[in-house]
């Protein structure tokens, strides 16, 4: 029944943000397996293009390394920073991949449209929170 109300609280109301956090989950509990494809995967996330993690490779390093990340960020604050990053930091370089209002220069095939749902926002959480 939990799982049910989480998705429809992500269904009918937009993500709301506390400070630098997310607390209310988008969709049912994350696998952390799924999550790390997501990483992984060119055709999901591709953090991996941008963000190094020990055994992943290729590794990039334009934004911050994200071995330990679990450890500093809670759940909640790591959705923030995956749902959309310039809540916390402005001026960042990463895409907001859960966020479709506000963005400038979209293609017309993906205007209105995230570039993770909401449960790939959830694995992608469970993969870095697991990261310590």
């Amino acid at each position: 029944m939990k799982q049910a109300a989480v998705l429809l609280l992500a269904a009918l109301s937009p993500v709301a943000a506390a400070g630098d956090a997310i607390d209310v989950p988008l969709a049912v509990a994350g696998d952390a397996q799924r999550g790390r494809a997501v990483f992984l995967q060119r055709e999901q996330g591709h953090c991996v293009i941008c963000h190094a993690v020990s055994g992943a490779a290729p590794a990039g390093d334009v934004g911050p390394a994200l071995d330990g990340i679990g450890a500093r960020l809670t759940a909640a604050q790591l959705r923030q920073r995956v749902v959309d990053i310039t809540q916390v930091k402005p001026d960042a370089a990463m895409p907001a991949f859960h966020r479709t209002e506000g963005l400038q220069r979209v293609a017309a095939a993906y205007a209105g449209k995230t570039l993770l749902d909401a449960q790939q926002v959830e694995d992608l959480v469970a993969y870095l929170g697991g990261l310590k």
